[in-house]
């Protein structure tokens, strides 16, 4: 915080005085002496502001940031308003904690509360949560809140990203339910498996569309067969992909869940990045981690509450389904600008681009003898596959500073086009991957 100021030897002092101490010494005096810590710590001498700068500036500097990006796999690199990194400097929104004293908390309790407005609105559900860690860990919580006395499996799809599935795996080891995985047919999920082996202990029906390899799945087909099952279904989205494509409600989703870092967070090393959840209102109740609602004051103002909190920490903790303790408020907030700054004209422009881009890419790398693997519809992932390898052609690309798809093994690639690639940049890495 460019702000903060350390307390003065004084002030500490003074600080001291106040709780009936003399010294540092006498704050630790429950340890066991044999356990404290004896001398100086080995610690270089302190360094100056420009110095500081210099020794990051010369780390930072090993990293390699490529200026042409064609890989997604689960992280993507799309266009971020500069409004958005504005908004999230600011320091008076960068300590956000659990906004437990409402009194004090109406700015970042409306952030919230408009973000989970925004998201209910791109994904045409009625309820959201405050957001949870990431996409993985929202997929898996939405698997857990389905969860009945009665019913305690889960189907998900194979085509579903990897890291969703380990973590499903994990929670539904934790909440002792049984998770069976739908086979994947020829890039998308084996609906029919499924008809012929769903039964009456199903909780819910979990799958991504887009899918991994960037296939749309039969998404409605699949609602269908969860509530003629009478068990709830869940589906894994895409933010972006929204903006053309229908919504889980018109699909018919009990729960909707993803990762909202296409939404304006960085590709940042892997995060911090969130999750959303968004429930249709029958289920409201059962979402983890707590909801913003709009009220008024006693004087008629417009005011701002936790209106539902179900944490384990300090309310039914016998009966808590989740662990989710805190929420990404500061994450929430540049999704939340950022919905703002596109609205939904530029929403819809981000996805035409996308897919309109990835379509153009597939067709072009057909030419050149990277053909697609899948003959279905995609929004802006695909797979190729080439006797060519994979890693030859990755290097190859790597060399002229592009970084490639993702190598699914040693002759599929998974390739993503966003509204940041343009139509230099593919036709350069078709003439690449010709050379190869």
């Amino acid at each position: 915080m460019g702000s903060y100021v350390p307390g003065t030897r004084e002030e500490q002092q003074e600080m001291l005085k106040s709780i009936g101490l003399s010294s540092m010494e006498d704050l630790f005096q429950d340890i066991p002496e044999e356990v404290r810590f004896k001398g100086e710590l080995e610690l270089p001498e302190g360094k100056s502001e420009l110095e500081v700068r210099r020794a990051v500036g010369a780390m930072a500097a090993k990293n390699h940031v490529f200026p042409t990006i064609f890989r997604g796999a689960g992280a993507y690199r799309h266009y971020i308003p500069s409004m958005v990194k504005n908004v999230i400097s600011k320091e008076d929104l960068q300590t956000a904690y659990t906004p437990y004293q409402a009194e004090i908390s109406q700015g970042i309790l409306q952030s919230i509360f408009e973000y989970q407005t925004m998201i209910c609105e791109l994904t045409g559900m009625d309820a959201s949560n405050a957001s949870v860690y990431d996409g993985a860990s929202a997929a898996a919580e939405g698997v857990a809140m389905c969860q009945e006395r009665k019913r305690k499996k889960a189907w998900i799809s194979a085509a579903v990203h990897p890291g969703v599935l380990e973590t499903v795996k994990t929670y539904c080891f934790g909440n002792e339910m049984e998770l069976e995985v739908i086979p994947e047919k020829d890039g998308v999920t084996d609906l029919k498996y499924l008809k012929e082996h769903i039964d009456n202990e199903t909780a819910c029906v979990y799958i991504q569309h887009p899918n991994y390899y960037g296939n749309l799945e039969q998404a409605e087909a699949f609602g269908v067969a969860a509530h003629e099952a009478g068990t709830k279904f869940i589906m894994g989205v895409n933010p972006i992909s929204l903006g053309i494509l229908k919504t889980p409600k018109e699909y018919g989703a009990d729960v909707a869940v993803g990762d909202g870092q296409p939404l304006g967070l960085s590709l940042a090393f892997g995060g911090p990045y969130l999750g959303f959840m968004t429930c249709t209102a029958s289920m409201t109740r059962k979402l983890p981690g707590r909801i913003v609602g709009q009220t008024v004051d006693a004087n008629g103002k417009t005011g701002y509450v936790l209106t539902l909190q179900a944490r384990e920490q300090h309310i039914r903790r016998e009966k808590a389904s989740s662990n989710i303790c805190s929420n990404q408020a500061l994450c929430a907030l540049a999704v939340g600008t950022y919905l703002a700054s596109m609205g939904s004209d530029g929403l819809e422009n981000a996805a035409l681009q996308c897919t309109s881009k990835a379509h153009y890419l597939a067709e072009q790398l057909g030419k050149a003898g990277f053909p697609l693997e899948h003959d279905k519809e995609f929004f802006h992932e695909f797979v190729t596959r080439s006797d060519t390898p994979s890693q030859k052609v990755l290097d190859a690309l790597e060399k002229e500073d592009i970084l490639g798809g993702y190598p699914l093994d040693e002759h599929r690639i998974l390739w993503c086009c966003t509204e940041m690639n343009t139509k230099q940049e593919m036709d350069r890495l078709v003439q690449i991957v010709k050379e190869v």
